[in-house]
Protein backbone atom coordinates (compact mmCIF):
# COMPACT_ATOMS: atom_id res chain seq x y z
CA UNK A 1 0.00 0.00 0.00
CA UNK A 2 1.73 3.32 -1.05
CA UNK A 3 0.52 6.59 -0.99
CA UNK A 4 1.44 9.16 -2.98
CA UNK A 5 1.98 12.92 -1.95
CA UNK A 6 1.41 15.45 -5.50
CA UNK A 7 2.18 19.14 -5.79
CA UNK A 8 -0.68 21.40 -5.80
CA UNK A 9 -2.30 23.10 -8.96
CA UNK A 10 -2.14 26.05 -9.72
CA UNK A 11 -5.48 27.02 -7.34
CA UNK A 12 -8.77 26.02 -8.94
CA UNK A 13 -10.12 28.39 -11.50
CA UNK A 14 -13.44 30.17 -11.13
CA UNK A 15 -14.81 28.53 -14.32
CA UNK A 16 -14.14 25.02 -12.99
CA UNK A 17 -15.54 25.45 -9.57
CA UNK A 18 -18.49 27.04 -11.02
CA UNK A 19 -19.18 23.75 -12.99
CA UNK A 20 -18.28 21.53 -10.03
CA UNK A 21 -20.71 23.82 -8.16
CA UNK A 22 -23.31 23.74 -10.34
CA UNK A 23 -22.72 20.04 -11.58
CA UNK A 24 -22.92 18.88 -7.65
CA UNK A 25 -26.39 20.90 -7.82
CA UNK A 26 -27.86 19.30 -10.50
CA UNK A 27 -26.33 15.52 -9.41
CA UNK A 28 -27.94 15.99 -6.02
CA UNK A 29 -31.12 16.87 -6.94
CA UNK A 30 -31.68 13.48 -8.21
CA UNK A 31 -32.14 12.47 -4.71
CA UNK A 32 -34.84 14.85 -3.73
CA UNK A 33 -36.95 15.14 -6.57
CA UNK A 34 -39.23 12.19 -5.42
CA UNK A 35 -40.28 14.24 -1.57
CA UNK A 36 -42.97 16.62 -3.36
CA UNK A 37 -44.01 13.58 -5.33
CA UNK A 38 -44.90 11.11 -3.07
CA UNK A 39 -48.37 12.09 -2.69
CA UNK A 40 -48.70 11.88 -6.59
CA UNK A 41 -47.14 8.63 -6.17
CA UNK A 42 -49.15 6.99 -4.10
CA UNK A 43 -52.39 7.40 -6.02
CA UNK A 44 -50.18 6.41 -9.13
CA UNK A 45 -49.28 3.25 -7.86
CA UNK A 46 -52.32 2.49 -5.53
CA UNK A 47 -49.77 2.69 -2.46
CA UNK A 48 -50.22 4.32 1.10
CA UNK A 49 -48.21 6.95 2.28
CA UNK A 50 -46.13 4.89 4.44
CA UNK A 51 -45.09 3.14 1.34
CA UNK A 52 -44.33 5.43 -0.68
CA UNK A 53 -42.16 7.45 2.40
CA UNK A 54 -39.78 4.52 1.45
CA UNK A 55 -38.49 5.93 -2.09
CA UNK A 56 -36.68 8.79 -0.74
CA UNK A 57 -35.16 6.43 2.16
CA UNK A 58 -34.19 3.61 -0.81
CA UNK A 59 -32.83 6.72 -2.43
CA UNK A 60 -30.78 8.02 0.64
CA UNK A 61 -30.04 4.05 1.33
CA UNK A 62 -28.47 3.83 -2.24
CA UNK A 63 -26.42 7.03 -2.30
CA UNK A 64 -24.61 5.83 1.29
CA UNK A 65 -23.89 2.64 -0.46
CA UNK A 66 -22.55 4.59 -3.39
CA UNK A 67 -20.27 6.97 -1.21
CA UNK A 68 -19.03 3.35 0.70
CA UNK A 69 -18.18 1.53 -2.72
CA UNK A 70 -17.44 4.31 -5.02
CA UNK A 71 -16.54 7.75 -3.63
CA UNK A 72 -13.13 5.96 -2.42
CA UNK A 73 -12.05 4.78 -5.21
CA UNK A 74 -11.19 8.59 -6.10
CA UNK A 75 -7.85 8.19 -4.02
CA UNK A 76 -7.73 4.73 -6.11
CA UNK A 77 -8.27 5.84 -9.64
CA UNK A 78 -8.14 8.93 -12.13
CA UNK A 79 -10.99 10.47 -11.06
CA UNK A 80 -11.97 12.12 -14.25
CA UNK A 81 -12.64 9.50 -15.84
CA UNK A 82 -14.28 7.72 -12.60
CA UNK A 83 -16.75 11.25 -12.77
CA UNK A 84 -17.40 10.29 -16.40
CA UNK A 85 -18.33 6.57 -16.23
CA UNK A 86 -20.70 6.97 -13.22
CA UNK A 87 -23.00 9.71 -15.00
CA UNK A 88 -22.80 7.27 -17.78
CA UNK A 89 -24.79 5.05 -15.06
CA UNK A 90 -26.55 7.10 -13.45
CA UNK A 91 -28.21 8.21 -16.99
CA UNK A 92 -28.92 4.81 -16.98
CA UNK A 93 -30.81 4.38 -13.65
CA UNK A 94 -32.86 7.75 -14.25
CA UNK A 95 -33.87 5.70 -17.37
CA UNK A 96 -34.89 2.50 -15.07
CA UNK A 97 -37.01 5.25 -12.89
CA UNK A 98 -38.83 6.46 -15.76
CA UNK A 99 -39.59 3.11 -17.35
CA UNK A 100 -41.52 1.99 -13.89
CA UNK A 101 -44.82 0.26 -13.89
CA UNK A 102 -45.08 -0.12 -9.99
CA UNK A 103 -44.23 1.00 -6.74
CA UNK A 104 -41.37 -2.18 -6.14
CA UNK A 105 -39.65 -1.27 -9.54
CA UNK A 106 -39.24 2.31 -8.44
CA UNK A 107 -37.90 1.25 -5.31
CA UNK A 108 -34.95 -0.96 -7.22
CA UNK A 109 -34.61 2.10 -9.27
CA UNK A 110 -34.44 4.24 -6.91
CA UNK A 111 -31.54 2.47 -5.15
CA UNK A 112 -29.55 2.53 -8.13
CA UNK A 113 -30.40 6.00 -8.32
CA UNK A 114 -28.93 6.68 -4.94
CA UNK A 115 -25.89 5.04 -5.65
CA UNK A 116 -24.31 6.46 -8.76
CA UNK A 117 -25.19 10.26 -7.74
CA UNK A 118 -22.59 10.41 -5.45
CA UNK A 119 -20.97 12.32 -7.89
CA UNK A 120 -21.13 15.43 -5.44
CA UNK A 121 -18.75 14.02 -3.05
CA UNK A 122 -16.22 13.18 -5.41
CA UNK A 123 -16.02 17.02 -6.38
CA UNK A 124 -15.36 17.97 -2.92
CA UNK A 125 -11.99 16.55 -2.92
CA UNK A 126 -11.27 17.48 -6.14
CA UNK A 127 -11.72 21.19 -4.85
CA UNK A 128 -9.80 20.56 -1.86
CA UNK A 129 -7.06 19.22 -4.54
CA UNK A 130 -6.89 21.82 -6.36
CA UNK A 131 -7.05 24.53 -4.66
CA UNK A 132 -4.83 26.73 -2.64
CA UNK A 133 -4.54 26.25 1.20
CA UNK A 134 -5.86 29.91 1.57
CA UNK A 135 -9.17 29.40 -0.52
CA UNK A 136 -9.84 25.69 0.07
CA UNK A 137 -12.67 26.41 3.21
CA UNK A 138 -14.41 29.88 0.83
CA UNK A 139 -14.03 27.19 -2.52
CA UNK A 140 -15.79 23.76 -0.62
CA UNK A 141 -18.24 26.22 1.23
CA UNK A 142 -19.43 27.84 -1.96
CA UNK A 143 -19.50 24.60 -3.97
CA UNK A 144 -21.50 22.83 -0.69
CA UNK A 145 -23.98 26.12 -1.11
CA UNK A 146 -24.59 25.92 -4.51
CA UNK A 147 -25.28 22.06 -3.81
CA UNK A 148 -27.84 23.06 -1.41
CA UNK A 149 -29.33 24.84 -3.58
CA UNK A 150 -29.75 22.47 -6.01
CA UNK A 151 -31.31 20.40 -3.21
CA UNK A 152 -34.13 23.40 -2.91
CA UNK A 153 -34.84 23.37 -6.19
CA UNK A 154 -35.30 20.11 -7.01
CA UNK A 155 -38.48 20.60 -4.97
CA UNK A 156 -39.63 23.00 -6.61
CA UNK A 157 -38.84 21.97 -10.03
CA UNK A 158 -40.09 18.75 -9.61
CA UNK A 159 -43.59 20.03 -7.78
CA UNK A 160 -44.06 22.25 -10.64
CA UNK A 161 -43.27 20.15 -13.69
CA UNK A 162 -44.96 17.04 -11.66
CA UNK A 163 -48.23 19.33 -11.09
CA UNK A 164 -48.55 20.96 -14.57
CA UNK A 165 -47.02 17.72 -16.75
CA UNK A 166 -46.47 14.11 -14.94
CA UNK A 167 -43.61 13.45 -12.44
CA UNK A 168 -42.10 11.22 -15.63
CA UNK A 169 -41.37 14.29 -16.78
CA UNK A 170 -39.07 15.35 -14.12
CA UNK A 171 -37.06 12.37 -14.66
CA UNK A 172 -36.95 12.75 -18.90
CA UNK A 173 -35.85 16.31 -17.77
CA UNK A 174 -33.34 15.08 -15.53
CA UNK A 175 -31.57 12.53 -18.01
CA UNK A 176 -31.00 15.52 -20.38
CA UNK A 177 -29.20 17.85 -17.57
CA UNK A 178 -27.01 14.60 -17.16
CA UNK A 179 -25.92 14.20 -20.84
CA UNK A 180 -25.16 18.03 -21.05
CA UNK A 181 -23.04 17.72 -17.73
CA UNK A 182 -20.95 14.79 -19.26
CA UNK A 183 -20.16 16.59 -22.23
CA UNK A 184 -19.07 19.97 -20.25
CA UNK A 185 -16.75 18.04 -17.53
CA UNK A 186 -14.99 15.64 -20.49
CA UNK A 187 -14.24 19.17 -21.64
CA UNK A 188 -13.18 20.99 -18.71
CA UNK A 189 -12.07 18.41 -15.79
CA UNK A 190 -8.57 17.85 -15.83
CA UNK A 191 -7.19 14.83 -14.90
CA UNK A 192 -6.06 14.32 -11.62
CA UNK A 193 -3.62 10.93 -10.86
CA UNK A 194 -4.54 8.80 -7.98
CA UNK A 195 -2.94 9.37 -3.95
CA UNK A 196 -3.22 5.99 -3.05
CA UNK A 197 -1.93 2.64 -4.98
CA UNK A 198 -2.79 -0.66 -3.60
CA UNK A 199 -5.51 -3.16 -3.49
CA UNK A 200 -9.64 -2.40 -3.44
CA UNK A 201 -9.28 -4.44 -0.38
CA UNK A 202 -6.61 -2.33 1.31
CA UNK A 203 -8.75 0.81 -0.29
CA UNK A 204 -11.38 -0.04 2.36
CA UNK A 205 -9.51 -1.18 5.13
CA UNK A 206 -7.70 2.50 5.13
CA UNK A 207 -11.24 3.94 4.98
CA UNK A 208 -11.68 2.13 8.66
CA UNK A 209 -8.65 3.01 9.88
CA UNK A 210 -9.80 6.84 9.54
CA UNK A 211 -12.63 6.02 11.18
CA UNK A 212 -11.14 4.59 13.92
CA UNK A 213 -8.07 6.66 14.58
CA UNK A 214 -9.52 10.28 14.03
CA UNK A 215 -11.75 11.38 16.60
CA UNK A 216 -13.11 14.59 15.17
CA UNK A 217 -13.97 12.43 12.20
CA UNK A 218 -15.88 9.98 14.14
CA UNK A 219 -17.64 13.06 16.19
CA UNK A 220 -18.33 15.49 13.22
CA UNK A 221 -19.85 12.22 11.09
CA UNK A 222 -22.29 11.31 13.94
CA UNK A 223 -23.13 15.18 14.37
CA UNK A 224 -23.92 15.18 10.97
CA UNK A 225 -25.71 12.47 10.38
CA UNK A 226 -27.83 13.59 13.38
CA UNK A 227 -28.79 16.70 11.94
CA UNK A 228 -29.28 15.29 8.44
CA UNK A 229 -32.18 13.04 10.21
CA UNK A 230 -33.84 15.53 11.62
CA UNK A 231 -33.45 17.27 8.47
CA UNK A 232 -35.41 14.73 6.46
CA UNK A 233 -37.97 14.36 9.28
CA UNK A 234 -39.54 17.41 7.45
CA UNK A 235 -39.17 17.42 4.24
CA UNK A 236 -40.29 13.97 3.87
CA UNK A 237 -43.49 14.21 5.71
CA UNK A 238 -44.19 18.21 4.71
CA UNK A 239 -45.90 16.98 1.17
CA UNK A 240 -48.55 15.53 3.66
CA UNK A 241 -49.23 17.96 5.96
CA UNK A 242 -49.76 20.63 3.27
CA UNK A 243 -52.65 17.66 2.00
CA UNK A 244 -54.52 18.76 5.28
CA UNK A 245 -56.20 21.31 6.46
CA UNK A 246 -55.94 24.49 6.41
CA UNK A 247 -53.88 24.30 3.21
CA UNK A 248 -55.01 21.67 1.22
CA UNK A 249 -51.82 22.42 -1.10
CA UNK A 250 -50.78 19.91 -3.87
CA UNK A 251 -47.18 18.81 -4.83
CA UNK A 252 -46.30 22.43 -6.51
CA UNK A 253 -46.84 24.43 -3.56
CA UNK A 254 -44.35 21.79 -1.19
CA UNK A 255 -41.70 22.29 -3.65
CA UNK A 256 -42.35 25.88 -4.12
CA UNK A 257 -42.05 25.94 -0.28
CA UNK A 258 -38.29 25.08 -0.86
CA UNK A 259 -37.54 28.31 -2.27
CA UNK A 260 -37.06 29.72 1.04
CA UNK A 261 -34.71 27.46 2.21
CA UNK A 262 -32.30 29.20 0.19
CA UNK A 263 -31.12 30.87 3.33
CA UNK A 264 -29.96 28.14 4.33
CA UNK A 265 -27.05 28.38 1.13
CA UNK A 266 -26.20 32.00 2.33
CA UNK A 267 -25.44 29.94 6.13
CA UNK A 268 -23.02 27.91 4.38
CA UNK A 269 -20.85 30.73 3.10
CA UNK A 270 -21.14 32.35 5.90
CA UNK A 271 -20.11 29.39 7.96
CA UNK A 272 -16.96 28.59 6.13
CA UNK A 273 -15.32 32.62 6.74
CA UNK A 274 -16.87 32.77 10.44
CA UNK A 275 -14.80 29.78 11.62
CA UNK A 276 -11.41 31.74 11.01
CA UNK A 277 -13.02 34.37 13.69
CA UNK A 278 -14.11 31.44 16.01
CA UNK A 279 -13.99 27.59 16.70
CA UNK A 280 -15.73 25.12 14.86
CA UNK A 281 -17.63 23.73 17.84
CA UNK A 282 -19.46 27.44 18.75
CA UNK A 283 -20.35 27.36 14.94
CA UNK A 284 -22.06 23.99 15.10
CA UNK A 285 -23.97 25.27 18.82
CA UNK A 286 -25.26 27.42 16.90
CA UNK A 287 -26.79 25.45 14.25
CA UNK A 288 -27.86 23.06 16.52
CA UNK A 289 -29.82 25.52 18.40
CA UNK A 290 -31.22 26.89 15.23
CA UNK A 291 -32.47 23.68 14.02
CA UNK A 292 -33.82 23.02 17.46
CA UNK A 293 -35.79 26.70 16.96
CA UNK A 294 -37.35 25.51 13.81
CA UNK A 295 -39.09 22.20 15.53
CA UNK A 296 -40.45 24.44 18.10
CA UNK A 297 -42.31 27.04 15.18
CA UNK A 298 -43.20 24.02 13.55
CA UNK A 299 -44.96 22.41 16.56
CA UNK A 300 -46.78 25.72 17.41
CA UNK A 301 -47.31 27.54 14.12
CA UNK A 302 -47.83 24.85 11.85
CA UNK A 303 -51.38 26.10 10.46
CA UNK A 304 -49.83 29.15 9.03
CA UNK A 305 -47.66 29.44 6.44
CA UNK A 306 -45.44 31.78 7.90
CA UNK A 307 -45.03 29.55 10.42
CA UNK A 308 -43.61 26.82 7.77
CA UNK A 309 -41.50 29.39 6.13
CA UNK A 310 -39.80 30.91 9.04
CA UNK A 311 -39.36 27.14 10.71
CA UNK A 312 -37.64 26.44 6.74
CA UNK A 313 -35.25 29.25 7.14
CA UNK A 314 -33.89 28.07 10.10
CA UNK A 315 -33.87 24.67 9.88
CA UNK A 316 -32.22 24.45 6.18
CA UNK A 317 -29.80 27.45 7.47
CA UNK A 318 -28.63 25.33 10.97
CA UNK A 319 -28.11 22.00 8.90
CA UNK A 320 -25.78 23.59 6.51
CA UNK A 321 -24.17 25.41 9.49
CA UNK A 322 -23.39 22.29 10.79
CA UNK A 323 -22.59 20.34 7.89
CA UNK A 324 -19.94 22.90 6.38
CA UNK A 325 -18.61 23.38 9.81
CA UNK A 326 -18.59 19.57 9.83
CA UNK A 327 -16.58 19.36 6.75
CA UNK A 328 -14.10 22.43 7.57
CA UNK A 329 -12.99 20.01 10.53
CA UNK A 330 -12.51 16.82 8.83
CA UNK A 331 -10.32 18.40 6.14
CA UNK A 332 -8.29 20.45 7.48
CA UNK A 333 -5.83 17.62 7.56
CA UNK A 334 -5.22 14.68 5.62
CA UNK A 335 -5.56 15.91 1.95
CA UNK A 336 -4.06 12.94 0.56
CA UNK A 337 -7.27 11.01 1.83
CA UNK A 338 -9.98 13.36 1.42
CA UNK A 339 -12.16 10.92 -0.41
CA UNK A 340 -12.10 8.25 1.98
CA UNK A 341 -12.70 10.45 4.68
CA UNK A 342 -15.29 12.11 2.88
CA UNK A 343 -16.19 8.76 2.81
CA UNK A 344 -16.73 8.27 6.84
CA UNK A 345 -18.25 11.41 6.92
CA UNK A 346 -20.51 11.64 3.89
CA UNK A 347 -21.91 7.28 4.64
CA UNK A 348 -22.87 8.69 8.12
CA UNK A 349 -24.51 11.30 7.44
CA UNK A 350 -26.70 9.74 4.73
CA UNK A 351 -27.38 6.77 6.64
CA UNK A 352 -28.51 9.35 9.49
CA UNK A 353 -30.87 10.93 7.04
CA UNK A 354 -32.34 7.58 5.39
CA UNK A 355 -33.39 6.58 9.28
CA UNK A 356 -34.77 10.10 9.67
CA UNK A 357 -36.96 9.49 6.62
CA UNK A 358 -38.02 6.27 7.95
CA UNK A 359 -38.71 7.57 11.38
CA UNK A 360 -40.80 11.09 10.04
CA UNK A 361 -42.92 8.67 8.05
CA UNK A 362 -43.67 5.82 10.43
CA UNK A 363 -44.31 9.38 12.84
CA UNK A 364 -46.88 10.51 10.41
CA UNK A 365 -48.42 7.31 10.11
CA UNK A 366 -48.80 7.03 13.62
CA UNK A 367 -49.58 10.49 15.01
CA UNK A 368 -49.95 12.56 12.03
CA UNK A 369 -48.28 15.99 12.42
CA UNK A 370 -48.06 15.96 15.74
CA UNK A 371 -45.55 13.03 15.88
CA UNK A 372 -43.51 14.31 13.17
CA UNK A 373 -42.69 17.23 15.68
CA UNK A 374 -41.69 14.96 18.36
CA UNK A 375 -40.08 13.06 16.79
CA UNK A 376 -37.63 15.86 15.33
CA UNK A 377 -37.21 17.75 18.62
CA UNK A 378 -35.91 14.24 20.27
CA UNK A 379 -33.62 13.66 17.58
CA UNK A 380 -32.02 17.33 17.45
CA UNK A 381 -31.86 17.27 21.07
CA UNK A 382 -30.17 14.26 20.76
CA UNK A 383 -27.73 15.75 18.58
CA UNK A 384 -27.52 18.95 21.17
CA UNK A 385 -26.58 16.58 24.15
CA UNK A 386 -24.02 14.92 22.28
CA UNK A 387 -22.30 18.15 20.31
CA UNK A 388 -22.12 19.57 23.95
CA UNK A 389 -20.59 16.06 25.76
CA UNK A 390 -18.30 15.41 23.02
CA UNK A 391 -16.93 19.32 23.05
CA UNK A 392 -16.27 19.08 26.58
CA UNK A 393 -14.46 16.56 26.29
CA UNK A 394 -11.75 17.57 24.01
CA UNK A 395 -11.66 20.73 26.24
CA UNK A 396 -10.66 18.70 28.73
CA UNK A 397 -7.89 16.63 26.69
CA UNK A 398 -6.49 19.71 25.06
CA UNK A 399 -6.72 21.32 28.58
CA UNK A 400 -4.71 18.17 29.73
CA UNK A 401 -2.59 18.19 27.09
CA UNK A 402 -1.43 22.03 27.93
CA UNK A 403 -0.45 21.26 31.44
CA UNK A 404 1.47 18.01 30.31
Amino acid sequence: MKYIEQEQHNGLSKKLLWLLSTGAGFVVANLYYSQPLLGILAKEFNASQADVSIIPMITQLGYAAGLLLIVPLGDMFERRKLVLIDIVAMICSLSLLVLSTDIYMMFIASFFLGITSVIPQVFIPITVHLSEPKHTTKNVSTLVSVLLIGILLSRVFSGLVAEYLSWRAVYYIAICIQIVLFFLLYKMLPKIEPTFHGTYKQLMHSILHYGKSLRDLRISAIRGGLSFAVFSIFWTTLVFRLERPPFFAGSDIAGLLGLVGVVGAIGANLAGRFMHKTKPETVISAGILLMLLSWIIFGFADNFYWGLIVGIILLDLGSQIINVSNQSIIFSSNKHATSRINTVYMSTYFVGGSLGTYLGGIAWQSYEWSGVVVAGIIVITVCLLFHICMTSKKNKLNSNTITA
